[in-house]
């Protein structure tokens, strides 16, 4: 007895083998599974390496003239965009995702006054994430660019 496989409307597969993907009609439906897809980095370009500042109190540097968060800890690069973490083995890029857990310590450390683009900004009366911010200091004395 032959079995057939219909998934969506479209016979894939039969006991005797692969058949292939045959729509049933033509309006059919399209399903896509993404899982560990990692999220797109972030649009950020540096063409230079930036003048970077170190944060009182931590071994983590951050880049003040930058208007993205953008943190240098044991030669590696980070950034938080979208809610998400980003890291880089040069200044600019390619960035790659690493999830919050992967982070080093002592960036998830920096205080939030030196984010460019404060965690939990894009959620209204949300503060910052539980990691966000833990470390000492009072912030930059300057928050504009340069310096």
């Amino acid at each position: 007895m032959k079995r057939a496989i219909v998934l969506a409307g479209v016979l894939v597969a039969t006991a005797g083998g692969l058949l292939g993907a045959i729509p049933a009609r033509a309006d059919s439906i399209n399903i896509g599974i993404q899982i560990g897809t990692p999220p797109p980095p972030p649009p950020i370009v540096v063409a230079a390496p930036p003048q970077v500042v170190l944060v009182p109190g931590t071994p983590v540097y951050y880049a003040p003239s930058l208007s993205v968060n953008y943190f240098v800890y044991s030669g590696r690069y980070y950034t938080f965009h979208n809610g998400l973490w980003f890291a880089a083995a040069v200044h600019n890029g390619p960035w790659t995702f690493v999830e919050a857990h992967r982070v080093p310590q002592p960036v998830l450390a920096v205080p939030v006054a030196y984010y460019k683009v404060p965690p939990g900004h894009m959620k209204k009366n949300a503060g910052p994430p539980e990691w966000a911010g833990k470390g000492h200091g009072k912030g930059p004395k300057h928050k504009g660019r340069g310096d």
